[in-house]
């Protein structure tokens, strides 16, 4: 279970090599520090090996093209789906933050962020790219995540606890298990 995507635009330069069944490994450079701790903080506690180089023009063009990259490599690496769990979920505490997170790998996209920032940036990423990072990853790979905001106030905890729970409902989800497709239709 893995894979490596690459995406050229003429405004980004991406490139991930992903094993979803690792050890939670990472070597990530976006440009975008507070990016590179989510990310790290979602590779490492999904225990996902992830290499991930990004450039780009503009913060927006980076984070979204990022969620797409990612989420390509996800679905390529998943291939067919057999036998894999297909949902997970996870509840992280982080001080005074506690966010759900509950994903389905069912070969559809959606995404429902509960979780609102009171700034407009935290460390200095904007906000506004979280939710918008989750739609992309989401809709490239074809899940479903939900993730709300059970307790709590502080930004930096709000956006790390919401990253380490998508990677540990992600690798609950992709566990493997006997068995077929996870579908009474047969398909995911």
């Amino acid at each position: 279970m893995q894979s490596r995507v690459e995406r050229r635009t003429r405004e980004t330069e991406i490139r991930a090599e992903l094993k979803i069944n690792g050890r939670g490994s990472y070597e990530i450079s976006t440009t975008l520090p507070f990016f590179d701790h989510l990310l790290a903080s979602f590779a490492k506690h999904g225990r996902f090996d992830l290499v991930l180089k990004a450039k780009g023009d503009h913060e927006h063009h980076l984070v979204e093209d990022v969620g797409i990259v990612l989420g390509q490599a996800f679905r390529k690496a998943v291939g067919e789906k057999t036998g894999i769990r297909r949902f997970g979920y996870a509840v992280v505490p982080m001080d005074d933050v506690l966010v759900l997170v509950a994903v389905d790998i069912g070969g559809r996209s959606y995404c429902s962020s509960g979780i609102k920032f009171r700034y407009k940036q935290v460390e200095g990423l904007s906000t506004e790219l979280i939710p918008h990072f989750l739609e992309s990853f989401a809709g490239e790979f074809k899940v479903n995540i939900h993730a709300k905001l059970l307790d709590g106030k502080n930004e930096h905890h709000k956006a790390e606890a919401l990253f380490k729970a998508l990677g540990v409902a992600l690798s609950m989800a992709l566990e493997r298990r006997s068995g077929g497709i996870p579908s009474t239709k047969g398909v995911l």
